[in-house]
């Protein structure tokens, strides 16, 4: 395959660190985002021709299109998964499909209390009272253990709340499917529950003797020769070992995650002499560069459980400077005036991130607004100390109520810091059409849109800029011979 010069200078340059990489073609888009634990052996992996002769069309044009590549280096792989959820939909690929349809990994879903509940396939986990499995990233193996559990335990596929006999009539699925037909009286609902909730154990991975009868089934049907449902057999255990695995883990790991945050913030509320365990905390950090693009975040946690759709964030607007202790009282006058003035339910417990001039900060700014019983205190990092009544604490590392309150003051940070930089890559990515003569914020909104980026404008002829509303083709020469300037030797 032909590469490029500049494609094998920035092949040979490509670090082995975590990050996210950018697939560019010849006018400057971006066509493609992906993230690695290993910047180098992941790129480089594209361009190997082994890799294309056994690629599918879609990888083959996507790489006969790459006629540039940028990186953005990060620390670890989870920050890589940020970064390029991110990039994916700030740019929108036109390679990156399942992304830019925001297309989500199917789920089962089922709700317990109904008269006679059905398991469906879905692709949004709702705050509902329905119990969830998944997610399965093969729309095969969710398919599979649907198909399997309805078979497996004689469950209803039929559409009504509450099926009858006319329902019945319609339907053969007590012989297609071995229904076992709650709709004509052949089982009771408690009877019926019953089945559903051995369904639900056998996908959080309780019931693996299941498996078993299915391994089994699939050895006697090869011994019989029959070896097309030996093979059926073969795929559809296959599929339900990964399923119920991966149901077994993810129903284990928040079950656990609950318990050690329960027992987290008891141990805080005794260890601050509170009331009661404070359920709810809120949590605020400062973000900035040597005073500009100055925000400030605040994330929430519900029973020691972050709760994203909680989170709020604050642009400064009365502090100028470097200033986190005036910046972090102004937000939190905002924050509590707006729920005082709602009259909504405040939190258990505010925590700022920093020591005794934050926290400080916070308390004289909740005194100000008459909320003088509201618990406040400080985690600082350098020591991990939690400042309270401006005594600091200091607690073991392995201590839960200091995890508690380390995963919040994590979460605001980081929560802040994305703001931050958005704020400050989108001000760096315009700046350069401010530089332009004639480019009032109008136009600059118009050019910006069309092209998306900087980048892709720098890579623009005369004749793309021209083809945006309003920009003629004078202007247009304008704007390319500003980014284009001309060398004298």
């Amino acid at each position: 395959m032909d590469i490029s010069d500049k494609v094998k200078q920035k092949l040979r340059d490509l670090p082995d660190k975590p990050g996210c990489y950018m697939f560019r073609d010849r006018r400057g888009r971006i066509v493609y985002v992906g993230k690695a634990i290993s910047l180098r052996k992941r790129v480089q992996s594209y361009f190997r021709d082994a890799s294309l002769r056994s690629g599918s069309p879609k990888l083959r044009g996507l790489v006969k299109s790459v006629d540039d590549i940028d990186i953005v280096v990060v620390r670890n792989d989870a920050e890589a998964v940020l970064t390029e959820g991110r990039l994916i939909k700030d740019y929108r690929p036109r390679y990156n499909v399942s992304f830019r349809d925001d297309k989500r990994f199917l789920l089962l879903r089922v709700e317990r209390q109904h008269p006679f509940p059905v398991f469906k396939l879905c692709r949004i986990k709702r705050d509902d009272a329905a119990s969830y499995f998944g997610p399965y990233a093969s729309s095969g193996a969710a398919r599979a253990s649907l198909d399997f559990v309805e078979k497996r335990f004689g469950l209803r596929k039929c559409a009504p709340r509450v099926p009858d006999e006319q329902t019945y009539k319609h339907c053969l699925n007590d012989i297609i499917r071995f229904c076992s037909a709650p709709c004509v009286g052949k089982i009771s609902q408690d009877e019926y529950h019953v089945k559903i909730e051995e369904a639900c154990a056998f996908l959080q991975g309780k019931r693996p003797e299941i498996l078993k009868e299915l391994r089994l089934a699939m050895e006697e049907a090869s011994t019989a020769l029959d070896f097309e449902r030996a093979g059926a057999l073969r795929d559809t255990l296959f599929l339900l070992q990964r399923v119920v695995k991966q149901n077994a883990r993810m129903t284990a790991t928040p079950e656990v995650e609950r318990e050690r945050a329960a027992e987290g913030i008891h141990e805080l509320g005794k260890l601050l002499g509170l009331p009661a365990p404070p359920k709810v905390i809120e949590a605020f950090d400062i973000s900035n560069t040597f005073g500009s693009y100055s925000v400030a975040s605040m994330v929430c946690s519900v029973e020691g459980i972050p709760r994203a759709n909680r989170y709020r964030r604050f642009r400064i607007r009365a502090v100028e400077g470097i200033d986190d202790p005036r910046m972090i009282a102004e937000v939190v006058t905002r924050r509590y005036r707006r729920l005082l003035d709602e009259k909504s339910k405040l939190p258990d417990l505010v925590l700022v991130d920093g020591g005794i001039t934050q926290s400080r900060a916070a308390r004289a700014a909740l005194d100000a607004l008459g909320l003088v019983d509201m618990p406040c205190a400080g985690l600082a990092k350098r020591y991990e100390e939690i400042y309270w009544h401006d005594k600091p604490i200091l607690l073991p590392r392995s201590a839960g109520a200091l995890k508690v309150l380390q995963r919040l003051r994590d979460e605001a940070h980081r929560f802040a810091l994305t703001y931050h930089r958005h704020l400050r890559s989108r001000r760096i990515r315009e700046s350069a059409l401010d530089e332009i003569p004639g480019i009032g914020k109008k136009r600059k909104g118009v050019i910006l849109e069309h092209f998306g980026s900087i980048h892709r404008l720098m890579k623009a002829s005369c004749e793309d800029i021209s083809s945006v509303s309003g920009i003629g083709p004078e202007m247009a020469r304008m704007i390319y011979s500003t980014l284009h300037p001309v060398k004298n030797d």
